[in-house]
């Protein structure tokens, strides 16, 4: 078979949920827009949205609550109790970038450009001399969000020519402040500019706009690539990759009333800079949902802690495959390969929430599907990086598994992984919500 195949499994999925997955990319520039496609699609498999100032009644099947950048949705089996357990799946919609400032226009020497402020740990240089748009939410005067999504080439961030930086190739230093505003036109700067243009761009009068959130996006359309089209290239992939899989699963466990827990997604926003917001996971969003459905099905707090206590979350994000320019940079026995499977992450100074239980979770999950996985730790001697599943662990006093898929190019503007991962994440998630 070839590795462009799609490898047999015991799940719902194959290549085709890779050719979803560029599709997803593409459709969310931003969390904003990746929550819209998310509720999207779960609205087609039948579920409903529900509103936090409502109040909410004891019916089964599919819900989800929005809030800004992240979603959170759930499945309710017929004859489900008040104490049922929950299965999770956690991730993260956001990722990093340029993020557009308060007052955004900006320029000099007959250049007109947009302030931009970095957003978490990207690689800036991957930001250089690539065509970018724009993308994000606009808010009105009457609270209303409005989507706005410039996706073709709007904006560039030129990199000094080499005739003057003859050092350049010896080591880049950008200053994220006077090196990293995009370019946008030429002539004098008028302030209003921009907001003007993209609540054209949106439909909308610009006098009516009073707030954003807006972010650049590189416009190059997710690709395969490789000899046999075994790789797959394209944005945002750290983390809209697990998004996208924990959506398709939770989709497709719609009507399944033979579940011994309740299926849940929850996607959160601002993993990238600490998870520290109303919507990230270090907030109160995931606890309140969980909560109101306990109470919802007539329960009291004793079935909420009976429910918190036979409950696990996967925490999904991707993780470095081995790079093989930098092999040195790799604990030397775990060198987890793309298209190998996912990824269980251990760490044990909780920087991931795995430990050995967990392991045996992840392990019957991955057995049931038939799908592969592998191990990641990290070198002695690198830092390790962090995701929400401590956060949820502590938070919620939930066990947490740390996993996901391993990549190259992590916190690039455009990332890369094996194109079979993709949809064996997403088997793998759905034997682990069918429990």
């Amino acid at each position: 078979m070839s590795s462009a195949a799609s490898r047999p499994t015991a799940g719902p999925f194959d290549r085709g949920h890779t050719d979803d997955l560029m599709a997803f990319l593409t459709a969310s520039p931003s969390p904003y827009h990746a929550v819209a496609s998310a509720a999207e699609r779960l609205e087609k498999a039948g579920f409903r949205r529900v509103e936090e100032t409502a109040a909410w009644d004891a019916t089964s099947g599919g819900r989800f609550v929005v809030r800004g950048g992240a979603i959170i949705a759930w499945y309710v089996p017929e004859g489900a109790s008040a104490h049922t357990p929950y299965r999770i799946v956690g991730a993260h919609t956001d990722s990093p970038n340029l993020r557009v400032k308060p007052q955004p226009d900006m320029g000099a020497h007959d250049w007109r450009q947009v302030a931009v402020e970095v957003y978490g740990g990207t690689l800036l240089n991957t930001w250089l001399d690539r065509d970018l748009g724009l993308a994000g939410r606009l808010t009105l005067r009457d609270g209303s969000h409005h989507l706005v999504n410039v996706d073709r080439p709007l904006l560039r961030v030129p990199q000094l020519a080499v005739h003057l930086d003859r050092g350049v190739n010896d080591g880049l230093k950008l200053d994220r402040q006077r090196h990293m505003q995009p370019i946008w036109g030429t002539g004098d700067v008028h302030e209003g500019d921009l907001i003007a243009f993209l609540a054209a761009e949106a439909g909308l009068d610009a006098e009516d706009v009073t707030g954003w959130d807006l972010m650049v996006h590189a416009v190059d359309a997710p690709a395969y690539l490789g000899r046999d089209r075994e790789l797959l290239a394209g944005p945002r992939m750290d983390n809209l990759l697990s998004v996208h899989a924990a959506v398709a699963a939770l989709a497709s466990l719609a009507g399944r009333d033979d579940l011994p827990y309740i299926p849940v997604l929850a996607a959160f926003d601002h993993e990238e800079n600490g998870s520290e917001a109303d919507t990230g996971a270090q907030g109160p969003l995931l606890g309140n949902v969980l909560e109101r459905s306990v109470y919802a099905r007539g329960g009291a707090y004793e079935d909420r802690a009976r429910a918190f206590a036979g409950t696990v979350c996967l925490s999904s994000d991707t993780g470095h495959a081995v790079h093989p320019n930098y092999a040195e940079r790799h604990d030397p026995t775990h060198h987890p390969r793309v298209n190998g499977g996912p990824i269980l992450k251990v760490n044990v100074n909780q920087r991931y929430a795995t430990d050995g239980s967990g392991r045996a979770i992840f392990a019957a999950a991955c057995e049931k599907a038939g799908v592969p996985w592998q191990s990641f730790v990290s070198h002695n001697d690198m830092p390790c990086g962090t995701t929400i599943g401590p956060i949820t662990a502590a938070r919620h006093g939930i066990q947490t598994v740390d996993i996901g898929v391993a990549i190259l190019s992590m916190h690039s503007a455009r990332e890369m992984c094996g194109a079979e991962d993709p949809y064996l994440l997403a088997n793998a998630l759905v034997a682990f919500l069918e429990g």
